[in-house]
């Protein structure tokens, strides 16, 4: 793969973040009833980065969680039958029934991700409602499904390929574009 362009360093990740913590907060008026469920993998430190600024705004930690999408992917069954999936865990301390829970990814495109999150979130309560946060919409949605929270549009081609690198996974915080 070829890199086309790094679209968003360190700087332009942190503001960003920066700018959703204040969205979330406006459009919930708060923390009150406030969960971040981080869909594992980049997702998760998102969801920390996340809680910690809303923290420094409003000096309250909200609950934090992570969810492993793995088995309710819907393409499981299309993998080798010799592989076993990689299962990870999903750590969802707080109650989660009655409450407004913010999913957190990296980059949103097809919207399958999301719609797996949602279904093992489900399992674990009832939400009174699910919102999306996500570093980068990329376009290109197979289900109806529309992130509240965005920090960056980035129109992309099918043969382009997003790839979001985080301090905490990859040693370095950016968002490049590379073609196929």
């Amino acid at each position: 793969m070829n890199k086309k362009a790094t679209v968003l360093d360190t700087s332009a990740i942190r503001r960003s973040l920066t700018r959703i913590a204040h969205e979330i907060l406006e459009k919930n008026k708060g923390v009150d009833g406030l969960v971040l469920v981080g869909i594992k993998t980049r997702g998760t430190p998102l969801a920390e980065r996340l809680r910690r600024k809303i923290a420094e705004i409003e000096g309250v930690e909200v609950p934090i969680g992570e969810v492993d999408i793995t088995l309710y992917r819907d393409d499981l069954t299309n993998m080798n039958e010799s592989k076993e999936p990689d299962l990870k865990e999903t750590k969802i301390n707080e109650e989660i029934s009655g409450k407004t829970l913010i999913l957190v990814d990296d980059v949103l495109f097809t919207g399958r991700t999301v719609r797996a999150a949602m279904d093992a979130i489900v399992d674990q309560g009832r939400p009174s409602q699910i919102q999306l946060a996500v570093l980068v919409d990329r376009g290109h949605r197979e289900f109806p499904i529309r992130a509240d929270f965005i920090g960056k549009n980035i129109p992309t081609s099918h043969e382009e390929v997003v790839v979001v690198e985080l301090e905490e996974t990859d040693e370095q915080d950016q968002v490049s574009i590379y073609e196929r």
